[in-house]
Protein backbone atom coordinates (compact mmCIF):
# COMPACT_ATOMS: atom_id res chain seq x y z
CA UNK A 1 0.00 0.00 0.00
CA UNK A 2 1.26 3.55 -0.97
CA UNK A 3 1.61 6.49 1.75
CA UNK A 4 2.10 10.39 1.13
CA UNK A 5 4.45 11.35 3.02
CA UNK A 6 3.26 14.31 4.86
CA UNK A 7 6.18 16.97 3.73
CA UNK A 8 8.40 18.14 6.92
CA UNK A 9 8.97 21.49 7.84
CA UNK A 10 11.73 20.76 10.51
CA UNK A 11 14.92 19.39 9.75
CA UNK A 12 14.68 15.45 9.78
CA UNK A 13 16.38 14.21 12.53
CA UNK A 14 19.64 12.47 12.43
CA UNK A 15 19.05 9.13 13.46
CA UNK A 16 21.06 7.93 16.89
CA UNK A 17 20.53 3.99 15.97
CA UNK A 18 22.60 3.42 19.78
CA UNK A 19 20.62 5.67 21.39
CA UNK A 20 19.33 3.50 24.63
CA UNK A 21 22.79 1.39 24.90
CA UNK A 22 25.04 2.47 27.41
CA UNK A 23 28.75 1.97 26.97
CA UNK A 24 31.24 2.26 29.66
CA UNK A 25 34.44 2.89 28.51
CA UNK A 26 37.83 2.51 31.02
CA UNK A 27 40.17 3.24 27.78
CA UNK A 28 43.39 4.87 27.25
CA UNK A 29 45.08 6.56 24.73
CA UNK A 30 43.57 5.55 21.41
CA UNK A 31 42.34 1.73 21.05
CA UNK A 32 39.04 1.78 23.69
CA UNK A 33 38.97 5.48 23.60
CA UNK A 34 38.58 4.58 19.73
CA UNK A 35 36.00 1.65 20.05
CA UNK A 36 34.06 4.45 22.90
CA UNK A 37 33.66 7.21 19.85
CA UNK A 38 32.41 5.05 17.16
CA UNK A 39 29.77 3.87 19.75
CA UNK A 40 29.20 7.12 20.65
CA UNK A 41 29.00 8.86 17.24
CA UNK A 42 26.00 6.53 16.50
CA UNK A 43 23.93 7.49 19.24
CA UNK A 44 25.17 5.27 22.56
CA UNK A 45 25.67 6.91 26.12
CA UNK A 46 29.29 6.63 27.01
CA UNK A 47 30.28 7.09 29.98
CA UNK A 48 34.21 7.18 30.39
CA UNK A 49 36.17 6.00 33.24
CA UNK A 50 39.09 7.91 34.35
CA UNK A 51 41.30 8.18 37.08
CA UNK A 52 41.13 11.17 39.39
CA UNK A 53 43.71 13.66 39.13
CA UNK A 54 45.21 13.12 35.56
CA UNK A 55 42.79 11.06 33.54
CA UNK A 56 43.73 9.37 30.43
CA UNK A 57 47.04 9.54 30.30
CA UNK A 58 46.61 11.01 26.16
CA UNK A 59 45.28 14.39 28.20
CA UNK A 60 47.97 15.62 29.53
CA UNK A 61 49.61 18.58 26.81
CA UNK A 62 51.12 21.64 27.93
CA UNK A 63 50.17 21.49 31.14
CA UNK A 64 46.67 20.90 30.36
CA UNK A 65 44.52 18.27 30.07
CA UNK A 66 42.81 18.49 26.57
CA UNK A 67 45.13 17.37 24.35
CA UNK A 68 44.62 17.14 20.29
CA UNK A 69 45.58 13.48 20.38
CA UNK A 70 42.84 12.75 23.52
CA UNK A 71 40.31 15.16 21.69
CA UNK A 72 40.67 13.13 18.67
CA UNK A 73 38.96 9.81 20.01
CA UNK A 74 36.88 11.10 23.14
CA UNK A 75 33.73 13.35 21.13
CA UNK A 76 30.50 12.56 22.22
CA UNK A 77 31.35 11.07 25.39
CA UNK A 78 30.62 11.46 29.50
CA UNK A 79 33.58 11.80 31.88
CA UNK A 80 33.07 10.30 35.52
CA UNK A 81 36.18 9.88 37.54
CA UNK A 82 36.56 7.33 39.66
CA UNK A 83 39.54 5.78 42.52
CA UNK A 84 38.04 2.36 43.02
CA UNK A 85 40.38 1.36 45.49
CA UNK A 86 37.72 3.91 47.84
CA UNK A 87 34.54 1.76 48.88
CA UNK A 88 32.51 4.71 47.80
CA UNK A 89 34.08 5.21 44.07
CA UNK A 90 34.29 0.87 44.03
CA UNK A 91 30.02 1.13 44.38
CA UNK A 92 29.59 3.60 42.14
CA UNK A 93 31.66 1.37 39.77
CA UNK A 94 29.71 -1.42 40.49
CA UNK A 95 26.29 0.41 40.00
CA UNK A 96 27.40 1.62 36.38
CA UNK A 97 28.11 -2.37 35.35
CA UNK A 98 24.63 -3.47 36.44
CA UNK A 99 23.02 -0.57 34.31
CA UNK A 100 25.59 -0.95 31.18
CA UNK A 101 25.06 -2.63 27.99
CA UNK A 102 28.79 -2.63 26.98
CA UNK A 103 32.21 -2.17 28.84
CA UNK A 104 35.33 -1.51 26.92
CA UNK A 105 38.99 -2.19 28.29
CA UNK A 106 42.37 -1.90 26.68
CA UNK A 107 44.57 -2.93 29.48
CA UNK A 108 47.47 -5.69 29.63
CA UNK A 109 46.13 -8.83 29.94
CA UNK A 110 45.27 -9.07 33.78
CA UNK A 111 45.39 -6.08 34.47
CA UNK A 112 41.86 -5.69 34.87
CA UNK A 113 41.58 -8.62 37.35
CA UNK A 114 43.69 -6.75 39.37
CA UNK A 115 41.87 -4.13 38.97
CA UNK A 116 38.02 -5.73 39.81
CA UNK A 117 36.86 -5.15 36.60
CA UNK A 118 37.79 -8.77 34.95
CA UNK A 119 35.18 -10.28 32.71
CA UNK A 120 34.18 -13.13 35.36
CA UNK A 121 33.36 -10.55 38.12
CA UNK A 122 31.35 -7.90 35.76
CA UNK A 123 29.52 -10.39 34.14
CA UNK A 124 28.22 -11.43 37.47
CA UNK A 125 27.22 -8.12 38.26
CA UNK A 126 25.21 -8.06 34.33
CA UNK A 127 24.68 -10.82 33.27
CA UNK A 128 23.57 -9.04 29.67
CA UNK A 129 26.70 -7.41 30.05
CA UNK A 130 29.06 -7.10 26.75
CA UNK A 131 32.51 -6.96 27.78
CA UNK A 132 35.49 -5.99 25.25
CA UNK A 133 39.14 -6.52 26.05
CA UNK A 134 41.76 -4.90 23.17
CA UNK A 135 44.82 -5.64 24.13
CA UNK A 136 48.24 -5.51 22.06
CA UNK A 137 49.11 -9.00 20.89
CA UNK A 138 46.36 -10.73 22.21
CA UNK A 139 45.13 -12.24 26.09
CA UNK A 140 47.45 -15.57 26.22
CA UNK A 141 50.38 -16.87 24.21
CA UNK A 142 54.37 -15.50 24.27
CA UNK A 143 53.67 -12.28 23.94
CA UNK A 144 50.98 -11.86 25.76
CA UNK A 145 52.48 -9.92 28.38
CA UNK A 146 54.95 -7.59 25.98
CA UNK A 147 54.30 -3.60 25.76
CA UNK A 148 52.46 -2.72 22.22
CA UNK A 149 52.22 0.19 20.55
CA UNK A 150 50.68 1.71 17.08
CA UNK A 151 54.26 0.60 15.35
CA UNK A 152 55.07 -2.01 17.28
CA UNK A 153 51.24 -4.01 15.77
CA UNK A 154 52.26 -2.50 12.59
CA UNK A 155 55.60 -4.41 12.44
CA UNK A 156 54.51 -7.51 13.98
CA UNK A 157 51.72 -8.18 11.50
CA UNK A 158 53.83 -7.37 8.04
CA UNK A 159 51.71 -3.98 7.41
CA UNK A 160 54.67 -1.75 8.18
CA UNK A 161 57.13 -3.13 5.52
CA UNK A 162 54.28 -2.40 2.79
CA UNK A 163 54.81 1.75 3.94
CA UNK A 164 58.84 1.99 4.87
CA UNK A 165 60.56 3.86 1.85
CA UNK A 166 63.93 1.45 0.90
CA UNK A 167 65.29 4.69 -0.11
CA UNK A 168 64.29 6.37 2.79
CA UNK A 169 63.75 4.26 5.48
CA UNK A 170 61.85 5.82 8.82
CA UNK A 171 58.16 5.57 10.23
CA UNK A 172 55.32 6.95 8.54
CA UNK A 173 51.83 8.25 8.67
CA UNK A 174 49.01 8.29 12.01
CA UNK A 175 48.62 5.61 14.21
CA UNK A 176 46.89 3.66 11.75
CA UNK A 177 46.99 0.19 14.16
CA UNK A 178 45.79 2.13 17.27
CA UNK A 179 42.55 3.48 15.37
CA UNK A 180 41.91 0.20 13.27
CA UNK A 181 42.18 -1.95 15.98
CA UNK A 182 39.32 0.40 17.95
CA UNK A 183 37.53 0.17 14.51
CA UNK A 184 37.78 -3.99 14.60
CA UNK A 185 36.54 -3.68 18.53
CA UNK A 186 33.46 -1.48 17.58
CA UNK A 187 32.48 -4.12 14.84
CA UNK A 188 32.63 -6.81 17.35
CA UNK A 189 30.87 -5.10 20.00
CA UNK A 190 28.10 -3.99 17.32
CA UNK A 191 27.39 -8.02 16.94
CA UNK A 192 27.25 -9.16 20.00
CA UNK A 193 24.58 -6.42 20.83
CA UNK A 194 22.42 -7.83 17.57
CA UNK A 195 23.47 -11.74 19.11
CA UNK A 196 22.21 -9.95 22.32
CA UNK A 197 19.06 -9.01 21.76
CA UNK A 198 17.99 -12.47 20.16
CA UNK A 199 19.33 -14.37 23.29
CA UNK A 200 19.44 -11.66 26.04
CA UNK A 201 22.91 -12.93 27.38
CA UNK A 202 26.46 -11.12 26.78
CA UNK A 203 29.19 -12.04 25.29
CA UNK A 204 32.86 -11.26 25.83
CA UNK A 205 34.26 -9.89 22.67
CA UNK A 206 38.81 -9.92 22.16
CA UNK A 207 40.16 -7.85 19.85
CA UNK A 208 44.27 -7.58 19.49
CA UNK A 209 46.20 -4.95 17.57
CA UNK A 210 48.19 -7.90 16.55
CA UNK A 211 45.19 -9.51 14.93
CA UNK A 212 43.02 -6.64 14.40
CA UNK A 213 46.21 -5.78 11.83
CA UNK A 214 46.79 -8.76 10.05
CA UNK A 215 43.24 -9.12 8.93
CA UNK A 216 43.98 -5.69 7.64
CA UNK A 217 46.87 -6.68 5.88
CA UNK A 218 44.92 -9.48 4.03
CA UNK A 219 45.67 -8.51 0.70
CA UNK A 220 49.20 -9.14 1.06
CA UNK A 221 48.64 -12.39 2.53
CA UNK A 222 46.28 -13.75 0.06
CA UNK A 223 49.23 -12.85 -2.55
CA UNK A 224 51.23 -15.08 -0.21
CA UNK A 225 49.52 -18.06 0.18
CA UNK A 226 47.91 -17.88 -3.15
CA UNK A 227 51.17 -16.73 -5.44
CA UNK A 228 53.87 -17.03 -2.91
CA UNK A 229 54.64 -13.62 -3.52
CA UNK A 230 56.19 -11.44 -0.74
CA UNK A 231 54.66 -8.27 -1.73
CA UNK A 232 56.78 -4.74 -1.18
CA UNK A 233 55.43 -1.01 -0.73
CA UNK A 234 55.48 -0.74 -4.65
CA UNK A 235 53.74 -3.63 -5.52
CA UNK A 236 50.25 -2.46 -5.16
CA UNK A 237 51.32 1.36 -6.93
CA UNK A 238 52.44 -0.57 -9.61
CA UNK A 239 49.63 -2.77 -9.82
CA UNK A 240 47.02 -0.36 -9.39
CA UNK A 241 49.20 2.16 -11.54
CA UNK A 242 49.37 4.79 -9.15
CA UNK A 243 51.32 8.41 -9.03
CA UNK A 244 52.04 11.55 -7.04
CA UNK A 245 53.19 14.27 -9.16
CA UNK A 246 54.80 17.39 -8.28
CA UNK A 247 53.40 20.22 -10.16
CA UNK A 248 55.05 23.68 -11.07
CA UNK A 249 53.64 25.45 -8.48
CA UNK A 250 55.44 22.76 -5.85
CA UNK A 251 51.71 21.50 -5.08
CA UNK A 252 50.97 17.65 -5.93
CA UNK A 253 48.23 15.88 -7.89
CA UNK A 254 47.82 11.94 -7.33
CA UNK A 255 46.49 10.01 -9.99
CA UNK A 256 45.69 6.01 -9.81
CA UNK A 257 44.70 5.00 -13.45
CA UNK A 258 44.10 1.22 -12.66
CA UNK A 259 43.45 -0.53 -16.10
CA UNK A 260 40.60 0.59 -18.19
CA UNK A 261 42.32 2.33 -21.31
CA UNK A 262 39.88 5.10 -21.41
CA UNK A 263 41.57 6.35 -18.49
CA UNK A 264 44.87 6.53 -20.37
CA UNK A 265 43.61 7.83 -23.12
CA UNK A 266 42.42 10.51 -21.39
CA UNK A 267 45.33 11.13 -19.21
CA UNK A 268 47.35 11.48 -22.97
CA UNK A 269 44.92 13.97 -24.08
CA UNK A 270 45.16 15.60 -20.72
CA UNK A 271 48.76 15.91 -20.55
CA UNK A 272 49.04 16.69 -24.82
CA UNK A 273 50.77 13.46 -26.09
CA UNK A 274 48.30 11.29 -27.95
CA UNK A 275 50.68 9.06 -29.20
CA UNK A 276 52.38 8.45 -25.81
CA UNK A 277 50.73 5.21 -25.28
CA UNK A 278 51.57 3.97 -28.42
CA UNK A 279 55.10 3.50 -27.24
CA UNK A 280 55.06 -0.56 -27.00
CA UNK A 281 56.72 -0.36 -23.05
CA UNK A 282 53.34 1.58 -21.95
CA UNK A 283 50.77 0.13 -24.86
CA UNK A 284 49.75 -2.53 -22.12
CA UNK A 285 48.73 -2.94 -18.61
CA UNK A 286 51.40 -5.37 -18.18
CA UNK A 287 53.93 -3.27 -19.78
CA UNK A 288 53.22 0.49 -17.79
CA UNK A 289 53.65 -2.13 -15.05
CA UNK A 290 57.25 -3.52 -15.80
CA UNK A 291 58.23 0.39 -16.61
CA UNK A 292 56.87 2.13 -14.15
CA UNK A 293 59.76 3.90 -12.96
CA UNK A 294 60.06 5.25 -16.42
CA UNK A 295 56.76 6.43 -16.52
CA UNK A 296 56.93 8.32 -13.18
CA UNK A 297 59.89 9.95 -14.54
CA UNK A 298 58.29 10.62 -17.73
CA UNK A 299 55.09 12.14 -16.29
CA UNK A 300 57.34 14.01 -13.65
CA UNK A 301 58.60 15.89 -16.12
CA UNK A 302 54.82 16.52 -17.80
CA UNK A 303 53.73 18.19 -14.45
CA UNK A 304 56.48 20.28 -13.95
CA UNK A 305 55.36 22.39 -16.54
CA UNK A 306 51.90 23.73 -14.98
CA UNK A 307 50.58 24.51 -11.53
CA UNK A 308 48.13 21.95 -9.67
CA UNK A 309 44.95 23.58 -10.53
CA UNK A 310 45.84 23.48 -14.42
CA UNK A 311 46.41 19.72 -14.24
CA UNK A 312 43.46 19.04 -12.00
CA UNK A 313 41.18 21.03 -14.76
CA UNK A 314 42.49 19.16 -17.56
CA UNK A 315 42.45 15.75 -15.80
CA UNK A 316 38.49 16.16 -14.65
CA UNK A 317 37.84 17.26 -18.10
CA UNK A 318 39.03 14.15 -19.32
CA UNK A 319 37.60 12.49 -16.70
CA UNK A 320 40.92 11.10 -15.66
CA UNK A 321 41.07 9.35 -11.57
CA UNK A 322 42.82 11.93 -10.00
CA UNK A 323 43.03 14.45 -7.17
CA UNK A 324 44.87 17.13 -5.45
CA UNK A 325 47.33 15.68 -2.77
CA UNK A 326 46.32 18.25 -0.18
CA UNK A 327 47.52 18.82 3.07
CA UNK A 328 45.30 18.77 6.16
CA UNK A 329 44.88 22.32 5.91
CA UNK A 330 43.53 22.27 2.34
CA UNK A 331 41.29 18.83 2.32
CA UNK A 332 38.08 20.01 4.21
CA UNK A 333 38.12 23.27 1.75
CA UNK A 334 37.30 21.07 -1.23
CA UNK A 335 34.05 22.28 -2.69
CA UNK A 336 32.78 18.24 -2.41
CA UNK A 337 33.95 18.59 1.14
CA UNK A 338 32.20 21.46 1.87
CA UNK A 339 28.82 20.08 0.05
CA UNK A 340 29.16 17.34 2.01
CA UNK A 341 29.29 18.95 5.37
CA UNK A 342 32.94 17.34 6.65
CA UNK A 343 33.24 19.74 9.23
CA UNK A 344 31.29 20.42 12.17
CA UNK A 345 31.25 22.44 14.75
CA UNK A 346 30.42 21.92 18.73
CA UNK A 347 30.57 24.40 21.80
CA UNK A 348 32.43 23.30 24.91
CA UNK A 349 31.20 25.02 28.19
CA UNK A 350 34.44 25.46 29.04
CA UNK A 351 36.44 25.02 26.22
CA UNK A 352 34.61 26.84 23.83
CA UNK A 353 33.91 26.28 19.82
CA UNK A 354 35.27 22.97 19.10
CA UNK A 355 35.92 22.07 15.35
CA UNK A 356 35.40 18.02 14.25
CA UNK A 357 35.07 16.08 11.25
CA UNK A 358 31.58 14.37 11.37
CA UNK A 359 30.86 10.69 11.83
CA UNK A 360 30.95 9.60 7.57
CA UNK A 361 28.07 6.77 7.86
CA UNK A 362 25.06 8.81 6.68
CA UNK A 363 21.20 7.33 7.65
CA UNK A 364 18.09 7.74 5.95
CA UNK A 365 19.96 10.71 4.05
CA UNK A 366 20.68 12.84 7.18
CA UNK A 367 24.44 13.82 7.94
CA UNK A 368 24.40 13.91 11.68
CA UNK A 369 26.44 17.07 11.99
CA UNK A 370 25.92 17.83 15.98
CA UNK A 371 28.81 16.80 17.99
CA UNK A 372 29.39 17.53 21.25
CA UNK A 373 33.13 18.37 22.02
CA UNK A 374 35.02 15.64 24.23
CA UNK A 375 34.60 15.95 28.10
CA UNK A 376 37.16 17.86 30.98
CA UNK A 377 37.90 15.34 33.18
CA UNK A 378 35.02 14.16 35.43
CA UNK A 379 32.98 17.07 33.98
CA UNK A 380 29.90 14.70 34.45
CA UNK A 381 30.84 13.63 37.82
CA UNK A 382 27.51 14.92 39.37
CA UNK A 383 25.26 13.90 36.31
CA UNK A 384 25.92 10.27 36.42
CA UNK A 385 25.96 10.17 39.97
CA UNK A 386 22.81 11.95 40.64
CA UNK A 387 20.95 8.93 37.53
CA UNK A 388 22.36 6.58 39.67
CA UNK A 389 20.41 7.51 42.86
CA UNK A 390 17.55 8.35 40.68
CA UNK A 391 17.53 5.18 39.21
CA UNK A 392 17.56 3.47 42.55
CA UNK A 393 14.90 5.64 43.95
CA UNK A 394 12.40 4.67 40.78
CA UNK A 395 13.80 0.66 42.11
CA UNK A 396 12.56 0.89 45.28
CA UNK A 397 9.12 2.56 44.84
Amino acid sequence: MHHDRTPQTDPPRTAKVLEGITVLEQGTFITGPAAGMLLADLGADVIKIEQPGAGDPFRAFRGGLYSPHFQTYNRNKRSITLNTKTPEDAAVFDELVQRADVYIQNFRPGAAERLGAGEARLRELNPRLIYCAISGFGQTGPSAGRPAYDTVAQAASGFLNLLVNPANPRVVGPAIADSLTGFYAAYGILGALVERARTGVGRSVEVSMLEAMCHFNLDAFTHYFSEGEVMGPYSRPSVSQSYTLRCGDGRWVALHMSSPEKFWRGLAVAIERPTLFDDPRYATREGRIEHQEQLIELLGEIFATRTRDEWCERLLAQDVPHAPMYDTSEALRDPQARHLELEVVGRHPVMGEWRTVRSPVSFDGVRDTHVVPPPILGEHNDEVRAELRARDASATE
